[in-house]
């Protein structure tokens, strides 16, 4: 199948999910991955009218997203993968979007650039939902005192919660958590899923999936 072909059938898998669960069509959004990926097997896709992005980091991303969205209007890039405040200034720059806040020291450095460059990205706050050491991301039993914090003390706007969860198992409580979770911190949006698993997130209640390798390919 050609990178066109997978794009068709991951929003038609989107759409048939979306409808067995009962949920409006176009509830859920595809944010396309593609990290990893050069300029000229991302430009196929945004042909395709995809125009929401992700990758996992600054320095990748600044090698060929400026170019890309200056060539089309309308893209949105999503910051998937963790930030160190280093890049916290480069970050603010070119995403529109930064999924992964998941400490006080990386919340407050993004509301400090986002103050000095006079910008306002979307922001969501990462679960590490089943607790493995290896991932980033703050523990549900923090995360409400981690969004009052971020919301009270720093003025930022967190829309919605992200999680990965463990590569083994069965993610659906996972993501039944981190639903919960969301509803106790009052934030509308839930970023769960990618090729694996997007469908069973939008049964409960993803409202983006980041699918990466079911439309570009493996890596």
């Amino acid at each position: 199948m050609s990178v066109e072909e997978r794009l068709a059938e991951v929003r038609r898998k989107i759409a048939a999910a979306e409808q067995d669960a009962g949920r409006p069509a176009g509830s859920a959004t595809l944010v396309a991955v593609s990290k990893t990926f050069e300029a000229d097997a991302i430009r196929p896709v945004i042909e395709s009218g995809q125009r929401i992005f992700g990758e996992n980091r600054v320095q990748e991303s600044e090698a060929k997203w400026p170019a890309l969205k200056a060539e089309t209007s309308g893209i949105e890039l999503h910051l998937i993968g963790p930030l160190q405040s280093n890049k916290a200034a480069n970050a603010v720059a070119l995403f529109d979007v930064i999924e992964t806040i998941d400490r006080e020291k990386i919340a407050r450095a993004v509301a400090d650039e986002m103050a000095r460059q006079g910008r306002r990205l979307r922001l969501y706050v990462q679960v590490n939902i089943g607790m493995e050491p290896q991932k980033a991301g703050i523990e549900p039993k923090q995360t409400l005192d981690f969004v009052r914090f971020c919301r009270e003390e720093l003025g930022l706007a967190i829309e919605g919660l992200m999680c990965i969860p463990p590569a083994e198992g069965n993610p659906g409580p996972y993501f039944a958590l981190l639903a919960r979770l969301a509803a106790e911190c009052g934030v509308e949006k839930l970023s769960m899923g990618m090729s694996g698993d997007f469908e069973t997130a939008i049964a409960f209640g993803a409202t983006s999936v980041r699918v990466g390798s079911a439309i570009f390919g493996h890596r």
